[in-house]
């Protein structure tokens, strides 16, 4: 007899393996076994058997050599995770006062567990949100995901002014960083001066100050830019 705690861990498993194709699908049409090895962390053979299994499930199509891509059922299974790990989130930040650097890990943790009817609550009583507190697309009960024009900060025109919008960096220091600089989710900004060869950008803000940040922040701030009028 299978144990429960067994069954769990395996659907905690398959539901993960379907939310991280989902997210590196966005970025190419098939994701490959390395790619998915590495974000997951687990090895290449193990990604192969598991996407052998859920090809039997009819949730993922897989192609010897040529990755990996989510069917149409697979594609609703990781936007459901989605949506309960972005409202878990948005939860976590609105009423019970977390930062944004520490979301992830609870929200991922209770994500596996809690009910389809304690996410309505949630989504209820937010006032059915459509992105969570890093900026992410929050889908709808249909799997309907909102859309925005953004664009990375690092290519915003200089002297454009542009509202921050997105935060896309799963480094939790990285973003902690963001924050006590003054860079949370609405601040309105503009780049002063941008140092070439992916240097240095020199940020103005919504109050006159100045503030220098690197690259690789900038690439991975989103943001839309504000109608002068």
């Amino acid at each position: 007899m299978v144990k429960r705690e067994d069954t769990s861990a395996k659907s905690q498993a398959v539901q993960d393996f379907l939310k991280t194709v989902y997210t590196l699908q966005q970025d190419e049409d098939r994701v490959s076994t390395n790619a998915l090895a590495a974000a997951l962390n687990i090895t290449a053979p193990s990604v192969t058997d598991m996407a052998q299994r859920l090809v039997e499930e009819g949730t993922i199509d897989y192609r010897k050599y040529k990755g990996v891509r989510l069917t149409d059922n697979g594609e609703m299974v990781a936007l459901k995770m989605l949506r309960r790990h972005r409202l878990l989130e948005l939860y976590l930040v609105q009423e019970l006062d977390y930062e944004l650097h520490q979301v992830h890990d609870d929200a991922e943790a209770l994500e596996h567990t809690v009910s389809d009817r304690f996410i309505d609550a949630i989504a209820t009583k937010l006032g059915h949100p459509e992105f969570d507190p890093h900026g992410d697309p929050i889908p709808d009960a249909e799997g309907v995901m909102p859309k925005r024009d953004l664009q990375p900060l690092a290519t915003l025109d200089l002297g454009t002014p542009a509202r921050i919008s997105r935060f896309i960096m799963d480094n939790p220091e990285m973003l902690q960083h963001t924050q006590e600089r003054g860079m949370v989710m609405g601040t309105e900004l503009e780049i002063r001066a941008r140092d070439p060869f992916e240097g240095p950008i020199t940020l103005k803000m919504a109050d006159d100050q100045e503030i220098i940040i690197g690259h690789s922040i900038a690439v991975a701030i989103l943001v839309e830019v504000v109608d002068p009028s």
